[in-house]
């Protein structure tokens, strides 16, 4: 008899970016630019900083366990009430809470097989069986993901825009979507990346909780836009009746004191967000004209990322821009053996990225 749970001993670890120390570290290197991970280039907003070091003296003292600041300053930003706010460690921990809070041992969640690892790793570690449905031209095939949804399907996890590939689900396709869903299935919207859209067609996801269809999460995150990765926090927007029961199963003081004080900061900070934006559209265009006068292929992004096909082994890639101080995401553990992720950084590091590949191809 194994000492192991047998949900266990079948899970594929999440392989997170290369640390920056570690490669300078390993490879003997004084400049590297991490370009894997999808993180703010600029770093944190100076609301946040300064947060951080007027609260410091007092992380001997365990954090607000209900969050009560920051989420009443969530709720008023997202115009919601703060019942409606879940707060956990990363988007990580919220996935988790709610795959204990609603999913029996005999029900599954349905993904697709192409999006955020986590979904299905996080999945099996609670032992649920997880239906996974291939993408459409890089995009989640909402009509496939429809046909595979059976009477024991209690999830279906949507990242929008999507992870790694950066395309998304518009208004309409998910609205037709939603039409006919069954009433006890729940619809997980996780939009990390929403601070980044530039079109019009996106969907206005928080507008569907006050409809009939109530049984919607939306996901958001402090990570990326906001600069705040390190200290993992995010959050969940849900029904009053939900979130109560995702409150039952979150760990109490998961999200720790400077956390706190930092998104709550970093929400008033609106001149850093834009300048955020603003970095992120810009290095998104000067890329897209790079790959463009290079001939490489790459599928168009919403996110501060993009999907890029190098036409070769990514894994053989990724080492060889690790060389010359270049950290990119090789895509083999998504199924994608001839792609990379990269990060849209500042136009510095966009630069030394497209040097970079021009060398190593």
């Amino acid at each position: 008899m194994s000492l192991i749970k047998n949900s266990i001993l079948n899970i594929k670890p999440y392989m997170a970016g290369k640390p920056i120390e570690e490669t300078k570290r390993e490879l003997g290197l004084k400049e590297v630019i991490k370009l894997a991970s999808n993180e703010n280039p600029l770093g944190a907003s100076p609301k946040a900083l300064q947060a951080i070091r007027k609260n410091v003296s007092g992380i001997n003292r365990y954090p607000d366990s209900q969050g009560f600041y920051l989420k009443r300053k969530i709720a008023q930003y997202l115009k919601v009430q703060s019942s409606n706010v879940v707060l956990g460690n990363g988007s990580d921990e919220i996935i988790d809470i709610i795959i204990k809070t609603f999913v029996e041992e005999d029900e599954n969640i349905i993904t697709a097989d192409t999006t955020f690892l986590e979904y299905e790793i996080i999945s099996q570690v609670n032992n649920r069986k997880v239906i996974t449905v291939p993408l459409r031209y890089f995009k989640y095939d909402l009509e496939g993901i429809k046909r595979k949804i059976n009477k024991k399907t209690k999830l279906i996890f949507i990242s929008n825009p999507n992870n790694p590939t950066g395309t998304y689900v518009t208004k309409f396709e998910l609205e037709d979507f939603m039409v006919d869903l069954p009433r006890d299935l729940i619809l997980v919207l996780d939009e990390a990346y929403d601070t980044f859209i530039d079109v019009d067609d996106f969907p206005k996801s928080l507008q569907y909780l006050s409809g009939q269809n109530k049984n919607i999460i939306v996901l958001k995150t402090f990570s990326k836009a906001y600069g705040l990765a390190g200290l993992r926090i995010g959050y969940a927007i849900a029904s009053s009746d939900f979130a109560s029961y995702m409150e039952r199963v979150r760990q109490p003081f998961n999200v720790n004191l400077l956390a706190q004080v930092a998104a709550t900061a970093a929400l008033d900070d609106r001149d850093f967000l834009r300048k955020t934006r603003k970095v992120i559209l810009q290095g998104r265009n000067y890329l897209y004209e790079a790959l463009n006068k290079l001939g490489i292929a790459y599928v168009p992004s919403v996110a501060n990322f993009i999907l890029i096909d190098v036409g070769k082994d990514s894994v053989g890639l990724f080492r060889d821009m690790l060389k010359y101080g270049v950290i990119v995401r090789d895509m083999k553990q998504y199924g994608l053996k001839n792609f990379i992720r990269v990060t849209i950084g500042t136009r510095k590091e966009n630069e030394r990225f497209i040097k970079v590949l021009k060398k190593v191809l």
